[in-house]
């Protein structure tokens, strides 16, 4: 391979060693300090459980993570108590 070539389309170093703050949602960052009560929406349950949108709803439907609310047509989101049971392996329901 030609080495000109190959170091015209080299990638650019990422750091990935420290998300930045703006890649942590606030209700992520302070998930400890929210209420049982309070809602989060989908970036803060996919990072808690370390998985994609897919997985959520995969999830969701088979029933091993709770079910969101639809807060309005547009607003979908999980309540924190349940998470907190789920992420303990507790049941919700």
């Amino acid at each position: 391979m030609n080495p000109e070539i190959s170091r015209d389309f080299a990638a650019p170093a990422i750091d990935t060693a420290t998300p930045s703050a703006a890649a942590i949602p606030d209700a992520l960052a302070n998930f400890d300090q929210l209420p049982n009560s309070a809602n989060v929406r989908l970036p803060v349950v996919m990072a808690l459980f370390a998985c994609s949108p897919a997985t959520v709803w995969r999830r969701v439907k088979k029933g091993t993570l709770p079910a969101p609310r639809k807060l309005s047509e547009a607003v979908t989101a999980w309540n924190v108590g349940e998470l907190r049971k789920a992420l303990r392996g507790e049941q919700w329901k």
